[in-house]
């Protein structure tokens, strides 16, 4: 099945652009009159028609729409320090999203190598992602902020811990006072929706970090007996909601 993507939806008219233009006019061949699919990234599906076929500026008039095409059961959140390697990040990004999650947000740890994100090229892959997975949804990219932010925001308002938001934090070190509970065994127990998860980076989220956590509602979670790098903690944790909720 193939998915363009748009943003640019006025009245019963889509558009797509430049890149999307190209891809749908000169790659796949299609021309006025052709039927196609479009995403806007808020969930909904666009069953549309061809009405201008310049490589430049596709224009398609809307037959029917679709909400909430290929969701998932749950809100998932994650916060995910980047990783020294860039592509790294990107390769869990995109298989975080064709598996399914809803928000990301770079958090700069103490023990962070990497100070500096810029969210544009991962807002393009996880667009493609959507595509390739079937989701009309794409997952946002907040701009980056520190650990330690992150977890006041959470203390504010609606973002508080409660009975239908569910906290986690995962870290590699053993804390007598916080001890680290599994993951799958604490997302069973949970009858929300609403879940946030926090990844540190290669050097780990350092105490003071943890503990500020812990402090503002965040259960702390293992991920299994392995030693896991950052990309590769993200992906689990996000596997195992997914499979919570199937």
């Amino acid at each position: 099945m193939e998915l363009f993507y748009s943003n640019d939806i006025d009245g019963n008219i889509c558009r797509l652009n430049q890149d999307e233009s190209a891809h749908c006019i000169k790659v796949l061949r299609h021309h006025c009159g052709d039927k196609i699919n479009i995403i806007n990234g808020n969930g909904t599906l666009y069953h549309c028609q061809i009405t201008s076929d310049s490589h430049k500026g596709v224009e398609a008039s809307i037959l029917s729409e679709t909400e909430n095409w290929g969701s998932h059961p749950y809100r998932l959140h994650l916060a995910v320090c980047p990783t020294k390697n860039n592509d790294r990040y990107e390769w869990f990004a995109e298989k975080a999203c064709e598996i399914g999650f809803d928000e990301l947000t770079p958090v700069i740890g103490d023990h962070s190598e990497r100070k500096v994100f810029k969210t544009v090229r991962t807002e393009k892959i996880l667009i493609s992602a959507a595509k390739q997975s079937l989701k009309a949804s794409v997952p946002s990219v907040n701009e980056p902020i520190s650990v330690k932010e992150f977890i006041s925001r959470q203390t504010c308002g609606t973002e508080a811990a409660s009975d239908e938001k569910l906290l986690l934090i995962a870290y590699c070190f053993e804390d007598e006072n916080a001890p680290r509970r599994n993951i799958k065994n604490v997302l069973e127990g949970f009858d929300g929706k609403e879940i946030i998860i926090m990844i540190g980076p290669e050097g780990d989220f350092s105490r003071e970090e943890a503990e500020k956590a812990i402090e503002a509602g965040f259960i702390p979670v293992m991920l299994g007996n392995s030693r896991l790098r950052t990309e590769t903690a993200a992906l689990t944790a996000a596997s195992a909601v997914y499979f919570r909720y199937m």
